[in-house]
């Protein structure tokens, strides 16, 4: 499987969930958490220029000085960040270039948290790093070991494959 955002992400947040998910073990379609993240882009979809896709990734909004990535929570921020990176990066190589934003939407919160990335040339040093080390883990010949069970683990959508 081809890098993409969602490998990115699952890269920073479990390297477990990254590897099951790059070697098509989808068990997102059951997730509460998952179903909830697509009803707040679905409910932003009314506005312009949003939901494009591009090669094997799809962006939130795009507009003239922004690529705009939407996430329900902030509790994984790294993860979020390299996400929208690596679209900065995908975009850059076809001669668009735009800072990064990211909303986080946080539920029972009347404001929303926003974070600028710009895309330097030590961010995209450090991204071909990842890109390959995600490569390298997708192409193991055994499923990480679980990690240390955390809070975020119980919101997992492979919780029950790790921990059941």
């Amino acid at each position: 499987m081809k890098v993409n955002g969602t490998l990115m992400n699952y890269y920073f947040h479990c390297k477990r969930q990254c590897y099951l998910f790059g070697n098509r073990l989808n068990l997102e379609d059951n997730s509460e958490e998952v179903k909830i993240g697509k009803a707040i882009h679905e409910e932003r979809a009314n506005s312009e220029n949003t939901e494009i896709a591009i090669e094997n990734i799809r962006l939130d909004k795009l507009t003239s000085e922004y690529l705009t990535e939407v996430k329900k929570s902030d509790a994984d921020v790294e993860a979020s960040k390299w996400q929208l990176i690596f679209y900065l990066k995908v975009l850059k190589d076809k001669g668009i270039v735009r800072k990064g934003k990211l909303e986080f939407v946080e539920k029972n919160k009347s404001s929303k948290k926003i974070m600028i990335v710009e895309l330097d040339e030590q961010l995209e040093e450090e991204l071909k790093k990842k890109i390959e080390e995600i490569e390298g883990l997708l192409c193991q010949s055994s499923v990480p070991p679980v990690s240390s069970n955390t809070a975020g683990c119980k919101k997992c959508a492979y919780y029950e494959y790790c921990y059941i």
